[in-house]
């Protein structure tokens, strides 16, 4: 979204940082930061996790491909040998300073070598010291709940409109024992679809009239950008009130 560009590994660390730094500003939730291969090496990861948890990160999720990655729904991927990998994830555990920090390790196996495999990985990624492990773009709920019942730690499951993996509800989920549900492009495909509806129906009508109710009304705005807290920081250091 940042780039209007498709995933396929062309942000930095420096980016991600920004953005997870001016996210960490704006709200109180923990957040998940997606942080590709770690941007390289396990010497890279080191760095990665460093600067990622001193931006606000609650959760860092790296994963097996070859630099740069691709979505995980893409076809064309490729993994990195598996003991190169958990050199990395021992070197994020190693690195995080908070032990609450969350360690996600992801594998693209299913895709390149079948999903015993990808399970094989998922349960050495668990053995060197991540918190949850993920296995990306199971392709039925069979798959999904051998996962689940395969490797003994919190899961991850990645929703994509679209995409691979099908959706059973979060309810099924949770009962298959997944821990952590991604609902990945969501809000993008949600604001693409509203944008080009909107532009295209103002280029047609010279009004906003015919799409009103697709937009957040202007208090809404104000209210998602906390400006009432703004405002009062305003009047607080305002010299002439004072």
């Amino acid at each position: 979204m940042h780039l209007g560009a498709p995933d396929i590994g062309l942000t930095t660390l420096t980016e991600v940082a920004s953005a997870l730094a001016a996210m960490a500003d704006a709200v109180s939730l923990p957040i998940i930061v997606d942080a590709d291969t770690g941007f390289g090496n396990a010497l890279n990861m080191v760095r990665t996790i460093r600067v990622l948890e001193r931006a606000g990160a609650a959760g860092i999720q790296i994963e097996d491909q070859v630099f740069p990655k691709r979505c995980g729904h893409f076809s064309g991927k490729e993994i990195i040998p598996l003991d190169q990998m958990v050199q990395k994830i021992k070197a994020a555990v190693d690195t995080r300073r908070d032990s609450d920090l969350q360690i996600i390790a992801r594998t693209d196996a299913r895709a390149v070598e079948g999903l015993d495999r990808a399970i094989e990985r998922a349960v050495a990624f668990a053995a060197a010291g991540a918190d949850l492990t993920f296995v990306e773009a199971p392709l039925s709920l069979l798959e999904l709940e051998r996962i689940a019942t395969e490797v003994d730690v919190p899961q991850v499951a990645n929703i994509v409109y679209g995409g691979q993996t099908p959706d059973p509800g979060q309810k099924r989920l949770a009962e298959m024992r997944f821990s952590l549900v991604l609902y990945a492009n969501a809000i993008l495909q949600a604001a693409l679809k509203a944008a080009n509806e909107v532009l295209t129906s103002l280029k047609a009508d010279g009004s906003l009239a015919r799409v009103a109710e697709r937009l957040a009304s202007f208090e809404q705005r104000q209210q998602s950008v906390a400006k009432n807290s703004w405002d009062a920081l305003e009047r607080r250091y305002d010299a002439h009130a004072n």
